[in-house]
């Protein structure tokens, strides 16, 4: 048998699952006080559910389970069978998918605007590699039935009040409207269908720059005449609110500017907020405003959302305004770990070693401690010094030796 976990997912040791607890105990904290109500939903969900989510990319990255007993041999029976014949269940990838679904089985028992906290594990078959897992943590806020750009606003301040709780302070916020990125590529003259292959490309802008699109927009056979004027609106080195205004719906840059303005008052100018052309997010169910949130010195989003009001529509055949924001859990878990985090206020854990015969009075004297101490209780090794080393490095602060009257002894002191 093999020790080592499966290919793409993690074990983690107690050090780090008590860092990881710390985040998500933060994190859900800060989203309960501000109104957010967590729900929890099943990792499967059936695959007709998966395969109509529009989540881009992300489709060809499912878990596919095997249909069951009859059915299964039912399925190998016929002639070459394909995978949605023999598969009708899947992981969810993410958790947007999941609340759709959970919210057109619950409507009736859900206020409306319903403001949802989900915290929870999602899978995709990944190609391993460093930052990318089969299995990981998402933190999750969406605030459903709320069309309005209060929702954004709120989104927006939420997750980064808990971005600052847990340490995170040098970063921006940067913003898009899906709907403007439509406008711009129709202004330039390209077909609406190629929108999702243009977007792609767009969205590379800030890795090769605007020649880079331009030289990939070539590459990929489109039309020049449309590239030349799509690149001509970069003419002042990008495009900002005011002259995207020229080629889109004004009522979108309208709204933008109006959570740029909110954010930047409610939080006292401490949250910057950019807008971005070039922010696309992958998921295809994303239909107006986009966000990321960007950490100084790391490549990647920390967090990261848009509104969808149209996803829970393929449940209930009506239009359901929803926005959601993401935080990227092991981005941040990745970079508070190599800062050497250490969770604040702690109270210091140290060991209790007892001898045989002392064993019920070392535990009384391991709850008088915990008054001030995390503390476990462990037989007396024979090689006490040895012991101690691997205490030390396992994130122990020290220990005492019951019966002795020296009592609580720290490391390094």
């Amino acid at each position: 048998m093999k020790a080592t976990p499966v290919k793409g997912t993690r074990d983690y040791l107690p050090k780090e699952t008590e860092i990881r607890d710390y985040l998500q105990n933060i994190i859900m904290e800060t989203y309960s006080s501000a109104g957010f109500q967590r729900i929890t939903t099943p990792i499967i969900e059936d695959s007709v559910n998966l395969d109509k989510s529009e989540g881009g990319e992300n489709l060809n990255l499912i878990f596919k389970i095997l249909k069951r007993g009859k059915k299964l041999d039912s399925a190998l029976a016929g002639v070459h069978p394909t995978e949605k014949e023999l598969a009708d269940m899947g992981l969810r990838y993410d958790l947007t998918l999941p609340l759709s679904r959970y919210y057109a089985n619950n409507r009736n028992e859900l206020l409306s605007p319903f403001k949802v906290i989900q915290m929870d594990r999602v899978y995709r078959a990944e190609r391993p590699q460093k930052g990318r897992l089969r299995e990981f943590m998402q933190c999750d806020i969406d605030i459903i039935g709320n069309e309005s750009r209060d929702a954004e606003i709120e989104l927006i301040l939420t997750t980064t009040k808990a971005l600052n709780r847990v340490g995170l302070s040098d970063y921006k916020v940067k913003i898009n409207d899906r709907r403007i990125l439509s406008d711009i590529f129709a202004y330039a003259g390209f077909s609406t269908e190629d929108n999702e292959k243009l977007a792609i490309i767009f969205d590379k802008q800030d890795k090769i720059g605007i020649d880079g699109v331009k030289a990939e927009l070539e590459e990929n056979g489109f039309n020049q005449t449309c590239i030349d004027k799509f690149i001509a609106l970069f003419a002042d080195g990008t495009l900002t609110l005011d002259s995207v205004a020229n080629v889109c719906d004004a009522s979108y840059v309208t709204e933008l500017q109006r959570i740029i303005d909110a954010v930047t008052t409610v939080s006292k100018g401490t949250i910057p907020v950019e807008f971005c052309p070039s922010l696309v997010r992958g998921q295809g169910y994303y239909t107006g405003t986009i966000f990321e949130v960007e950490a100084a010195g790391y490549s990647g989003a920390v967090a990261g959302g848009g509104r969808y009001d149209n996803l829970i529509g393929k449940f209930l055949n009506e239009d359901i305004p929803a926005v959601g924001f993401s935080i990227g859990f092991e981005r941040i878990f990745g970079i508070l770990m190599e800062q050497n985090c250490s969770i604040p206020n702690r109270k210091k854990k140290i060991a209790v070693f007892y001898d045989t015969d002392t064993y019920a009075e070392a535990l009384i004297y391991a709850e008088d401690l915990r008054n001030d101490y995390i503390v476990s209780v462990i037989a007396r090794p024979k090689k006490l010094g040895k012991y101690l080393n691997k205490l030390e490095t396992q994130g122990f602060d020290g220990f005492a030796v019951y019966g002795q009257e020296d009592g609580v002894k720290l490391f390094g002191e």
